[in-house]
């Protein structure tokens, strides 16, 4: 399975064409100036120049432009009312495994990027928290909101980065902290996408969401893989990580297996049904863009 690198991340702002994080917003999450303004005027982030028509604030004369072409140019501006996106990848190293045409992690990362660049071309601004690749003295990476690519590409960077590239034990810890380090960062009005295995989930991880969902719109997406809901197959597999594994046979473990993927479902089903949360669920067998257009062209978030 092919890892994700950046020159793959850029190129799926094409696949982003026509999708939206505004459309189809459950009515509950509805924001009120959850979006820009096409207003126009002084506002607070200039937007272009062009030549100047009859009725143009003279104050916005741009003389640089006006004396290099010869005739009179005016600056516009924007009011600045892109909403925050905070996107915040659960990337833990329990996420490298898949059994089918991608990794958990590798379709985390094509769901962020796609994630980001439906926010750009909505006029939003993006920010991300992501784990901090290497053995970083700040386990979590913040980047502030930033509009267009100013805030796309460095998110992409970065998460090529911190995407795990060998098995290693998963980080149960990780879903906690990321909640909890984003708490002062996200202001009302703001939305929040979080995308994890909720491996982690725990009552610490629950109370977290519950107050970023108090004052911001949230929405789930859970990886998830075949495997994790079909159980193994009988016969016998060798399982573990490099230098510690062992056996373990498919047909006597698939009722605990079975019962323990049903209790992360019900338990993340519930959380999101009593905080009001869409969920939607990635699968590794299936294309991430193929997923993401049903997600963001049709009303497909679960709740």
């Amino acid at each position: 399975m092919k890892l994700p690198d950046l020159d793959e991340l850029v190129a799926l702002r094409g696949a982003a064409q026509g999708l939206s994080l505004h459309a189809h917003r459950p009515a509950l999450a509805q924001l009120a100036g959850g979006h820009r303004s096409a207003q126009r005027g002084r506002g607070l982030e200039f937007e272009e120049v062009r030549p100047y028509a009859s009725g143009d604030d003279v104050r916005s004369i741009d003389w640089r432009v006006t004396a290099r072409r010869g005739k009179p140019h005016t600056k516009l501006f924007r009011e600045e009312r892109e909403r925050p996106v905070w996107i915040v990848v659960d990337l833990h190293p329990g996420l490298f495994f898949g059994s089918r045409r991608q990794t958990k992690s590798a379709l985390a990362l094509r769901a962020a990027a796609l994630l980001a660049w439906a926010a750009a071309r909505g006029g939003d601004r993006i920010g991300a928290l992501l784990p901090a690749a290497g053995d970083a003295a700040q386990p979590w990476q913040i980047w502030a909101p930033r509009a267009r690519e100013a805030g796309v590409l460095p998110l992409l960077g970065a998460l090529v980065q911190a995407q795990p590239r060998a098995p290693e034990p998963p980080r149960p810890e990780g879903l906690r902290a990321a909640l909890t380090a984003l708490r002062p960062l996200l202001q009302p009005g703001s939305l929040m996408l979080l995308l994890s295995d909720f491996a982690g989930l725990d009552e610490a991880s629950e109370g977290a969401l519950a107050v970023l969902a108090a004052r911001s719109e949230c929405r789930l997406l859970q990886l998830t893989d075949p495997l994790e809901a079909r159980a193994l197959p009988a016969g016998a597999f060798r399982i573990g990580l490099p230098g510690r594994s062992w056996w373990i046979d498919g047909e006597r473990s698939r009722g605990p297996w079975l019962e323990a993927w049903a209790a992360r479902k019900r338990r993340l089903e519930a959380l999101a049904g009593r905080l009001n949360l869409p969920l939607a669920r990635l699968d590794t067998a299936v294309d991430a863009v193929e997923q993401m257009r049903a997600l963001l062209l049709e009303p497909a978030w679960a709740a």
